[in-house]
């Protein structure tokens, strides 16, 4: 829960919201898995968190 309060808030104070959250949800992502399966892991974390960071900021 502290991750994602600290995202957040570095979210709205950042500006850039697409790459901070395609940064966290890349770090995330890379959490999971093992080979390719953790390449794809990053990968969707990176997207997911760079869709979420665009809406959260709308930027």
């Amino acid at each position: 829960m502290r991750f994602a309060a600290m995202v957040a808030l570095v979210l709205m104070l950042s500006g850039c919201g697409t790459l901070v959250g395609a940064g966290a949800g890349g770090l995330a992502g890379n959490q999971f898995g093992h080979g390719s399966g953790k390449t794809a892991a990053t990968a969707a974390g990176v997207v997911g968190g760079g869709l979420l960071g665009h809406a959260l900021t709308g930027d």
